[in-house]
């Protein structure tokens, strides 16, 4: 078995050196095998990721964060199915990706239908999903209430404010039944004080539901914040600077500003934040 230290620098049994793969009896929920992916042909090709390992086991919270052009968004839209892989392999529970199949996605602008209610966003997801139309109501309330926005299901998307707007967004993505949530920095564009109060949001719905997430950044607190795991990527092409484990209370009920004060949480940002700058040179 890897030894802490092995973990933090990214050396791991499997794999190639820094490559973050990690040997396991348990099927991972998300594997990532020697990938490498390049956009254009020829001359022009760019290799934007790769050679990258990784697993990501079952109820994880692993946040991707380094600098721009690291990768960080390339390696989820292959987690998603978006794209594929120009060498190597990505599976979800062992299966290659397909669009909407195995995960719900949550993106940096909400995306959702202006000429719906809040509700009607929900329950087409849901309609996706094959629940049949009789309980779409009462799941539909059930999300909402998931994510804070109980009693909004009958407002239209443009009388909310973007931060709810994003809310409802997770809250589609986990219309589907999907065990696995990707997101990709879905919280970029809001102020300060609603993005802080969305990452408490998503924590508390992630220590509830013990969905597997992905979320992709660029900042360090959220990283420490939000995550059980993170991979620090390198300036592309990205491979994994970093790989290490969050190990802070996830309960959903502690303090977030009491959180923030531990003095483990100071280190590790310090740890990932040295690494992000090392990885921007």
């Amino acid at each position: 078995m890897p030894s802490p230290d092995d973990r933090r620098t990214g050396a791991r049994e499997a794999g190639p050196a820094g490559a973050g793969a990690a040997p396991s009896d348990v099927t991972p929920a998300v594997a990532v095998r020697e990938v490498t992916h390049r956009y254009g042909r020829g001359a022009d090709a760019v290799t934007a990721l790769g050679p990258l390992s990784l697993d990501i086991p079952a109820g994880e919270f692993l946040v991707l964060v380094g600098p721009s052009g690291s990768g960080k968004s390339t390696l989820l839209r292959l987690i998603a199915g978006f794209e594929h892989a120009s060498s190597g392999e990505v599976t979800v529970h062992g299966r290659t990706p397909e669009p909407g199949r195995q995960a719900g996605v949550v993106f940096q602008q909400p995306r959702l239908f202006p000429w719906r209610t809040v509700g009607e966003n929900i329950a087409l997801a849901l309609r996706y999903a094959g629940v049949p139309r009789a309980e779409r109501p009462a799941r539909v309330e059930e999300l909402l209430e998931r994510v804070g926005l109980a009693g909004t299901a009958r407002r239209r998307t443009w009388q909310i404010s973007g931060g709810q707007q994003q809310r409802v967004a997770i809250a589609r993505a986990l219309a589907g039944g999907k065990d696995l949530l990707l997101l990709d920095e879905p919280f970029a564009a809001l102020d300060a004080l609603t993005r802080e109060r969305l990452q408490e949001d998503l924590r508390t719905v992630s220590s509830r539901t013990g969905i597997t997430s992905v979320f992709v950044t660029h900042s360090v607190d959220e990283a420490v914040f939000l995550g059980t795991r993170a991979v620090v990527l390198s300036a592309g092409p990205g491979t994994v600077a970093l790989d290490v484990p969050i190990p802070l209370p996830r309960t959903g009920s502690e303090d977030p500003d009491g959180l923030r004060g531990l003095p483990e949480y100071a280190a590790l940002r310090a740890e990932i934040g040295a690494a992000v700058r090392d990885a921007a040179r």
